[in-house]
């Protein structure tokens, strides 16, 4: 694995590489972030307390850090097409600490994958000038010309937010809130013109937040306002688009409750953090690697009944813990999946 953790990170130490290599390996064995759940599936003779102490020393020091992750998830997996990201934010607490984190994910065959992240030093929404500076960070990586738009909720309006994406040529698909006024008037006068025999209603070239934007106003099953505004895409097409907001909300459960147990660190520091974070991003995109074309059965409403992380985190615990003969060669044949694909002419 160090090998192939090597083509992505050159300029990284051997000792470096082989610490992360063996981090990743136990981070999937374990399905834990806790030092000890860590060190416990670390290989070797060490003394557990040794092994824990070096644990310690990669959160304190390791070099890795998110734009080169994040370089790394885009070589991975590469799209012809433009892609498309949604923006949200998780948050859990240990005691009175809140730890609150806003991640930009790319959503590649269906899945959203973390890409990169901003901690927030506070609880609650986020700003401005801190998604801002998030996606000026994603385009060192990317142009504005391949995002196809960016998804994303009640939460990330604004006129200022808005037309800093604008001044990016970056395109969002946008949830606003009944109060948002769409050519001059509040979302919710227009919503009250909606017909009893109409399901919704379309408003193309509408000023928003000083925007030319394309509007879709209808009414949940539950009567609930769902209004949502788009630069990117035709009116008759967004709320089928803006599903996909929906699986950065399932990667926050895979990276908590249903796969890597998130909430279970203990850390706060915000360097401390980051690594971990990254540390995750690889243990999930290896995880999207694995299950990505494995078939799952179906449930009477069409659903998956296994997620794409639950069977490539489960392949991949199964592999790690049988390293004897054949199965041995099933978890080289899981590693290989680190080799950057091979780009054709």
């Amino acid at each position: 694995m160090s090998l192939y953790l090597t083509s992505h990170f050159p300029e990284y130490r051997k000792n470096q590489i082989e610490l992360l290599s063996l981090l990743v390996l136990a981070l999937i064995g374990a399905k834990d972030i806790r030092h000890a759940a860590l060190a416990e599936r670390c290989g070797g003779n060490a003394w557990a307390a040794s092994v824990i102490r070096k644990i310690e020393r990669f959160f304190d020091r390791h070099p890795l850090c998110p734009l080169d992750v994040a370089r790394l998830v885009l070589t991975l997996l590469p799209d012809a097409k433009k892609r498309e990201f949604a923006i949200d934010r998780t948050n859990w607490k240990l005691g009175r600490t809140d730890v609150n984190v806003l991640f930009l994910a790319v959503i590649w065959r269906g899945v959203a994958v973390p890409l990169l992240f901003e901690l927030l030093p506070h609880s609650g929404n986020s700003d401005t000038s801190t998604r801002l500076t998030l996606l000026d960070s994603t385009l060192t990586l990317l142009d504005c010309w391949e995002v196809a738009t960016i998804y994303a909720d009640q939460e990330f309006i604004g006129q200022a937010w808005i037309q800093g994406l604008a001044e990016r040529g970056l395109p969002i698909t946008v949830r606003l809130r009944v109060d948002a006024r769409i050519d001059g008037l509040p979302a919710g006068e227009w919503l009250e013109g909606l017909q009893p025999d109409e399901k919704a209603m379309l408003i193309d070239n509408a000023e928003v937040y000083g925007l030319p934007m394309n509007v879709v106003l209808t009414r949940t099953d539950q009567g609930e306002a769902l209004i949502v505004a788009s630069n990117a895409t035709k009116g008759q097409h967004i709320l089928k688009g803006y599903r996909q907001r929906w699986k950065i909300e399932c990667l926050f459960r895979a990276l908590k409750t249903k796969g890597f147990n998130l909430e279970n660190t203990h850390m706060t520091l915000p360097a401390h953090v980051t690594r971990l974070l990254c540390l995750l991003i690889l243990g999930y995109v290896w995880s999207v690697l694995v299950g990505i074309d494995q078939e799952a059965a179906l449930k009477k409403h069409g659903r998956r009944a296994w997620s794409v992380i639950s069977l490539g985190l489960r392949s991949l615990v199964r592999a790690c813990s049988r390293q004897i003969g054949d199965s041995a060669e099933d978890l080289l044949n899981l590693i290989q999946l680190w080799m950057p694909p091979q780009r054709t002419a």
